[in-house]
């Protein structure tokens, strides 16, 4: 556990699943520099975790790093009762960690179909489910669900298939949890588009991509943070998603990022 202080009035605690690196990370050090204590989790990558736990308390909260195979149901159920015992409580997830593997219509599977939609929407649901329940005995707190989405929703293509129904799937369970969840919980979405490179995407192939977005320029991670940020703080704001895409979603693409 990394502790290095507290802020003056603490806004309580934030679960950010997939924390460890890439745009979860920031998104922890957000909620980290808005006065969260953060739980960070991770699934494999625990030396990464360590290092953004550290930088998390760095910034005068609290930061722990838990562990758990969010595919496994049992490993899923579990993390909420471990963060539990660790705070005391928990106001805010942000559910972002994603099972993201390559498929397409010719080669879908019922088994990385049904992958995909453990980590993205059943665990979701597990983790948001487990949050009301604690609130709903916690003396009139409420808390807030962040379910992070994808721009492809609004402008589809045929290439990460089962990853997009997952998120399709995640966008309605948004909504309905937003409607069966109040007033004790807001559930919310926010829906990246491109913002980095990847082992398919590299420096010259962003720069291009950039080119074609209405802003001239992709959106960074701390812009997304940045989102998330408002949208755990807003109380107005629930059962809607708000897009993080430079205006991606009203261009037509045929195909994926890594491939056009």
């Amino acid at each position: 556990m990394f502790e290095e202080g507290s802020p003056t009035r603490p806004r309580g605690v934030a679960l950010v699943t997939g924390s460890a690196k890439r745009i979860g990370r920031e998104i922890a050090l957000r909620l980290a520099r808005d006065g969260f204590d953060l739980a960070i989790h991770t699934a494999r990558s625990r030396e990464q975790a360590l290092d953004t736990a550290a930088e998390v308390a760095a910034l005068g909260v609290a930061a722990e790093v838990f562990e758990a195979d969010l595919a496994d149901e049992t490993q899923c159920g579990e993390l909420f009762p471990r963060i539990l015992q660790r705070y005391g409580r928990v106001d805010a997830i942000v559910n972002n960690a994603s099972a993201f593997d390559y498929d397409n219509v010719a080669s879908l599977s019922y088994a990385r179909l049904t992958a995909h939609m453990n980590v993205n929407v059943g665990a979701a649901l597990v983790l948001s489910r487990q949050l009301h329940e604690h609130l709903a005995t916690a003396g009139g707190r409420r808390g807030v669900v962040v379910n992070m989405l994808d721009q492809r929703l609004w402008n589809p293509n045929p290439d990460y298939l089962s990853y997009a129904l997952s998120k399709g799937a995640l966008e309605l369970l948004t909504r309905v949890l937003a409607l069966d969840l109040a007033p004790t919980l807001r559930v919310v979405g926010v829906a990246p588009g491109l913002t980095t490179g990847s082992d398919l995407i590299d420096d010259r192939h962003l720069s291009a991509m950039a080119s074609h977005a209405l802003t001239r320029q992709l959106p960074t991670m701390q812009e997304v943070a940045a989102t998330v940020s408002f949208a755990v703080s807003n109380q107005a704001f629930t059962g809607s998603t708000l897009m993080v895409d430079a205006g991606f979603h009203l261009n037509s693409m045929r195909r994926d990022f890594p491939f056009l």
